[in-house]
């Protein structure tokens, strides 16, 4: 608990003495050559057919899982879908609960599912992103205390090592945990993980981490390997404890996913933790101001917006009138902001290419094409008018010049007091 408080008081203290940024000094600039763009899933949001896995325990109390999207077996044709958008990365995981149901016995059935969706990967012209947990284990490591016992991190790395050996080709991008922070979090209310374990759980995935890290480098030298945070407006010091402030000499870049911030005009952001995202309003510029204080804490690596995306109602037109479109068009904008700024940013990752099982239900909707999985038996993939915008962004390497977002900043970002809470609200420059 004291450490708790002392790192509040640090975050708040940070966030004061900031380097104030002017957001309009520069207009923005085009994408460079070679950066990456992408979309992200994962394994159990999307595949369906899933096995013993924590997750399918979990959702017995939830939303029906299903099974969910189909994407075990619709992959060819969502990977054609996600190249002509023009994006040169595929983020998905490799889902340990697949490789190895049961202890010690690995399913090659899956195995090659996992070879053949990689091949496709890269034979549509994109490199994989691969995420080595995203909150998903076995259900042979759930029964026997998962995180809570040490074994686990020697049983995790001995799959990791598997998966690298067999996909870790030299364009491979790797994340180890996926939001170490909300991975304790769900291990909390969904598992029962005891509140007294948390710092258990903590300190095994750190382990975990370090050493997968250096395992990766060990069999593939030259990749790039990350943990992606999870920004959480007030609470992001809290969030970073998880993992990423003990693991910061083993990033390769800094992944961030970025859904929505908080300012005084703006904070909407409650609605996340009862779950209702669609009622979340978006800011922007947050984004902006998270880039640079991420680059400002290690100014040496680059940054990877690992997810960005909004969530609609069951796919309903949402009530602030926002659209999928210019959601994407507005955090892009902030993006080249940043990077007019001189913050480096190498990539970004839309979440995500198709709706899928969030976490307990499908109602909350973030597909570039929308799946109505309760109501469409085909499962059809329909596409949102982000679609387009996307590919447009993408081809244009950036916004039009002289676009202005349709969300204008709010005043006082939790994001960056010092450059925001003046009484100058920072605005983009006009058309």
């Amino acid at each position: 608990m004291v450490r708790t408080a002392v790192s509040l008081v640090v975050l708040f203290v940070s966030l004061l003495v900031a380097v104030p940024a002017n957001a309009t000094s520069t207009p923005p600039v085009r994408f460079p050559p070679g950066f990456l763009w992408g979309v992200a899933t994962s394994g159990f949001q999307s595949e369906g057919h899933f096995p013993d896995s924590n997750w399918t325990r979990y959702a017995r109390k939830k939303e029906a899982y299903g099974d969910s999207i189909d994407f075990r077996h619709r992959y060819p044709q969502d990977l054609k879908r996600a190249a002509n958008l023009g994006v040169g990365v595929f983020r998905t995981s490799v889902e340990w609960a697949r490789i190895e149901p049961r202890k010690g016995r690995y399913d090659w059935r899956e195995i090659r599912y996992y070879d053949d969706l990689f091949r496709r990967v890269r034979a549509n012209g994109m490199r994989p992103m691969i995420t080595l947990n995203h909150w998903v284990h076995p259900g042979w490591v759930h029964d026997r205390g998962a995180w809570q016992n040490e074994k686990t991190v020697q049983d995790w790395l001995r799959f990791v090592r598997f998966v690298v050996k067999r996909y870790g080709g030299g364009d491979t991008l790797w994340i180890t945990f996926n939001e170490a922070s909300q991975y304790i979090f769900h291990e909390v209310t969904d598992g029962k993980l005891p509140l007294s374990k948390v710092p258990v759980m903590s300190r095994h995935l750190i382990r975990a981490h370090r050493a997968a890290y250096d395992l990766i480098h060990r069999l593939r030298p030259g990749a790039m390997v990350s943990t992606n945070v999870a920004y959480g407006s007030p609470v992001n010091g809290l969030f970073d404890m998880a993992v990423f402030n003990e693991v910061t000499d083993k990033l390769d870049f800094i992944g961030v996913d970025y859904y929505y911030g908080a300012n005084a005009e703006n904070l909407t952001a409650v609605n996340a933790a009862t779950g209702a995202f669609w009622n979340v309003e978006a800011q922007p510029e947050g984004l902006y101001y998270v880039l640079k204080k991420y680059q400002r804490r290690l100014p040496k690596l680059p940054l990877y917006i690992v997810e960005a995306g909004m969530a609609t109602d069951n796919g309903k037109p949402r009530k602030d009138g926002y659209t999928r479109s210019q959601h994407l068009r507005d955090h892009l904008y902030w993006v080249q902001r940043a990077l007019a700024d001189g913050v480096k940013v190498m990539g970004f990752n839309y979440w995500s290419l198709t709706d899928n099982y969030e976490w307990g239900s499908y109602r909350a909707r973030f597909g570039l094409y929308t799946v109505d999985v309760k109501k469409d038996r085909e499962l059809r993939r329909v596409p949102t008018d982000g679609v387009a915008t996307y590919r447009s962004v993408i081809a244009r390497r950036g916004v039009p010049a002289g676009y202005v977002p349709v969300k204008r900043p709010g005043w006082c970002s939790v994001e960056d007091p010092a450059a925001t809470c003046s009484g100058r609200v920072p605005t983009p420059p006009a058309p």
